[in-house]
């Protein structure tokens, strides 16, 4: 197949392709990435863009990672795919026990699937059906924070409606009670008061008709790194425990060391009852997910009947060379030098953050945060700041006001540096207005 230049890409690219989370009459062109190296992203042109936003969270350990490519290559000349409903393999069999070995309590059986918002899925149609399968059908409710973002499918955006994402889609979903969220930062003296303003309404709205809360634990990603701290959600737990509802953990940001330990669940000392996964699982390589659940839901669910099985599935579970990618992965990630990068991106976050002008600035592991502008999740300051950095060779991607970074583990000191360097510039230049021009995910 002869190589196609730059501007036949961006041609073939205007005229069939529909990016995601964009308006496409007033986005500019898009870089036409042909290849990555480490924490960069390298451009048709030749340019390097340092990736602060790990490709939408996905990249643990840098482009391209040889461990984890010549892992899918291996696997790839044994076995592409089979399907799981009749099949089982070595990649899925050995990363499940895996799993269940990092995770915390009983979470010992995975259910695979591909997404994030297909892991949420999993676990909002489990914990339905759990329910029903032990003879008590009236338990429909869910609970959610607001704010929370749990994906785009249809029970996703159920949970993750006070959002801002699904307007458009409002009347096919299907109701959801909220909590409220209290997020803090650093500095926050009133965060005490809106604990207990949290807690006492899921006091209230937890009854016996009520089948599991979910909540993204320590961060709410996708509403603009919103954080809240370990002591709630273990009241949370709590609470939640002694209604006999279940807990849903979504960990499809937080996972694999972005809160600063492996789990966010292990951070906290909670075991929920599901846990979902994904992004950070195969290390940017392969799309792939698991929604890891308790054994006695697991049970709930045997019988000579195949009504009371989990009937859901999909064409690509388990995929081997999703699974090999994510064993992998998870090597690296368990090494000593990966630990030690964490633990320093963490460091470096705290030694710069708060000399960046704006307000709410905020830490957790990996991921750092701070308001330059007014709330709202339309802000004409994101989209300056974006252009900003990638004039600078650095791809950021503000969610509205919100400037964050949340770098690949392999990104080198002075990298980051320069990061904390132009957006310190950009916040002290900058009248931090809010506008009209949308909110940037």
């Amino acid at each position: 197949m002869d190589p196609l230049s730059p501007d036949q890409i961006l041609d073939l690219d205007r005229r069939h392709v529909w990016h995601p989370f964009t308006q496409e009459q007033t986005a500019p062109p898009p870089l036409v990435a042909v290849g990555g190296d480490g924490s960069g992203v390298i451009a048709a042109d030749g340019r390097r863009y340092v990736d602060l936003v790990s490709s939408w969270w996905v990249n643990l350990h840098g482009h391209a990672h040889p461990a984890i490519a010549g892992a899918v290559a291996e696997q790839a000349a044994r076995l592409e795919q089979v399907i799981f409903a009749d099949f089982t393999h070595a990649p899925a069999a050995r990363y499940a026990a895996r799993l269940a070995a990092e995770l915390p309590g009983d979470l010992d059986r995975v259910f695979y699937s591909d997404d994030g918002s297909t892991a949420v899925e999993v676990a909002l149609k489990m914990a339905l059906q759990y329910f029903s399968n032990l003879g008590q059908p009236g338990r429909t409710r869910l609970l959610a924070f607001e704010g929370a973002y749990h994906g785009d499918t249809v029970g996703a955006m159920s949970v993750g409606r006070s959002s801002g994402y699904f307007r458009a889609w409002a009347g096919m979903l299907f109701p959801v009670d909220l909590l409220p969220y209290p997020a803090t930062w650093i500095g926050d003296e009133t965060v005490e008061a809106r604990e207990a303003q949290a807690l006492d309404a899921l006091e209230r709205a937890l009854a016996a008709d009520v089948a599991a809360v979910i909540v993204e634990p320590l961060v709410q990603g996708a509403s603009g790194m919103r954080m809240c701290r370990e002591g709630f959600l273990r009241a949370v737990a709590e609470r939640v425990k002694a209604a006999g509802a279940l807990l849903i953990f979504d960990e499809v940001m937080t996972g694999f060391g972005r809160t600063g330990s492996l789990f966010a669940c292990r951070r906290i000392g909670v075991t929920p009852d599901m846990v979902c996964l994904s992004k950070g699982i195969t290390g940017g390589f392969l799309p792939m997910a698991a929604t890891v659940v308790r054994e006695p839901i697991h049970a709930a669910f045997l019988g000579q009947e195949i009504g009371k099985a989990f009937l859901h599935g999909h064409s690509y579970t388990a995929n081997p060379l999703g699974c090999a990618a994510a064993l992998a992965s998870l090597d690296l990630l368990l090494a000593e030098d990966c630990q030690a990068r964490i633990a320093a991106i963490e460091a470096l976050h705290r030694e710069r953050l708060m000399a960046v002008r704006g307000r709410r600035h905020r830490i957790m592991g990996t991921i750092a945060a701070v308001d330059l502008g007014e709330d709202g999740i339309g802000s004409a300051i994101g989209a300056e700041l974006k252009a900003w950095f990638r004039r600078h060779g650095m791809l950021m991607r503000p969610m509205g006001p919100v400037a964050y970074f949340l770098p690949p583990y392999c990104i080198a000191p002075a990298e980051l540096h320069r990061a904390w360097d132009l957006l310190e510039r950009f916040a002290a230049e900058h009248k931090g207005e809010a506008g009209d021009t949308g909110f940037v995910p």
